[in-house]
Formats: C-alpha cells, structure tokens, sequence
C-alpha cells in the first residue's frame, strides 16, 4: 500500500491563514454590528426629539416603521458597499413589504435621519442625504429618466421635506432648507430657504420673504399651459383672419 506523504509545514500555514482570515471577518462583523447598535440608539434619541407622539424607547423600536426601514438601509448598504448586491436588494426589498418605504441601498445616508409617518416614501440609487434630515411620507427623491450616472438629489444638512414633496433630478437642497409639503423641486435651492410650488419656488430666504408664502393658491401647471394655447390659438385665428380679408 502505498504511503501518502503530508507535507505538515504547507499544511501548517494554510490553517494559520485561515485561522487569521477567520479572526479579521469575525472582527469585521463584530465591529459592524456595534456600529449599527450605536446609530439605532442615536436614531431612537432623534425621534424622541422630534415626534412629540412618541412616547419611549420600546415604542419606538418596536412601532416605528421608519426606523425598521433605517436600520435595514443601515444593513443593506453594509452589503451593497461589500459589493454583495443581491443580498443587498434582497434586505431592502424585504423592508418595502413590511415598511413601505422604498430606500435603494446605494443610497448615502448621513447620521439622525428621521423619516416621519413613511409610508410611500422613495429613495433612490445615487441620492445622498446630509445629517440631521427629516423627510415626512409620500416623499419621493428620484430621477427625471433624463441622467445617467448621478441621477438623484443631494440633501444638505438639517433639510426638512414635507409631505408628498417630490425631488427630482442630481440637483442640490441647500444645508437648512424646507421642501414644503405638495411641492415638485426641478431645481437647486440654495442654503436656509423655504420652497414652495409646483414647481417649487423660494419663497423664504435667510428668514426674509422673497415673495408671499402662499400654499393654499399654488398655481395649476396645467392651467397655465392651457392658458397659453388659448393664447396662441386666438393670435393665429385673428393672423388667419387678416390673410383672409387681404
């Protein structure tokens, strides 16, 4: 029979490697997970500042939706940024059907983000959100169809976005700005003001109004688009009457 020979050195520093690549991704993980522990406790801290409704920590880790979508972003982007894309999408997916909020995780999102009520709330792919933002429901950060490449907005820091405001497009919300809620954004809005509108318009710049904040009387796109057919059609009806007499 023949004798097998085992060379016990190699083995020897294939077990070492081993043994340390197992020691560095136990590390890794052990390292991530106190990072995720220590930004749920600062995300409940942040709630409890800013929705008079909640009442302790135990209810808001357990009842609040937008903190469950957070704490999956936090993990699916962990993914994503590992380059583990399916399982990313997968987390993130999976916090859709339980929460209704829809955060791509390759999304940035920076520290005490709170997302308020959340339902139908949409984030896209390539968006990137300061510190210290507030996004209420029905807030949706998404692209125009038009962009490649950088195709979201950009949120400053302490931005506040009301409900239902829509942020289209690789365009920049100012640091300490407010989306009011209703309003469609196609373009930047500078530092410390207050946008309105469809589309949004600054109404509120450093604390002085630049025009009257008017968010009952918010002009209809539609109907001034249709204003201005008619316009155009009485022009070249009365153009088409002269070249007629002539």
């Amino acid at each position: 029979m023949k004798k097998i020979k085992i060379d016990t050195e190699a083995l020897k520093r294939d077990l070492g490697q081993v043994a340390k690549k197992t020691v560095q991704v136990s590390r890794a993980a052990i390292k991530n997970s106190r990072d995720i522990m220590a930004d749920i406790k600062e995300e409940i801290e942040v709630i409890r500042e800013r929705d008079p409704a909640a009442r302790n920590n135990v209810e808001v880790l357990l009842l609040y939706s937008g903190l469950h979508a957070i704490i999956a972003y936090r993990v699916s982007n962990k993914l994503y940024t590992s380059k583990h894309y399916f399982s990313a999408r997968a987390v993130s997916q999976l916090a859709r059907f339980f929460t209704g909020i829809e955060i791509h995780p390759g999304a940035t999102i920076g520290r005490r983000f709170f997302i308020d009520h959340g339902a139908a709330v949409v984030i896209g792919e390539t968006t990137e959100i300061g510190d210290d933002c507030t996004i209420y429901q029905g807030v949706t950060l998404g692209g125009t169809g038009k962009d490649t490449g950088k195709r979201h907005p950009t949120l400053g820091n302490n931005v506040m976005v009301g409900a239902g405001a829509k942020i289209l497009g690789p365009m920049r919300i100012g640091d300490n700005s407010k989306v009011a809620a209703g309003a469609v954004v196609l373009t930047e809005i500078p530092d410390n003001c207050t946008a309105v509108g469809i589309p949004a318009k600054v109404v509120r710049r450093d604390g002085v109004k630049t025009q009257d904040l008017d968010q009952v009387h918010i002009p209809d796109p539609v109907a001034q688009e249709l204003s201005r057919i008619d316009e155009r059609l009485r022009e070249l009806e009365e153009k088409n009457k002269e070249k007629e007499g002539q």
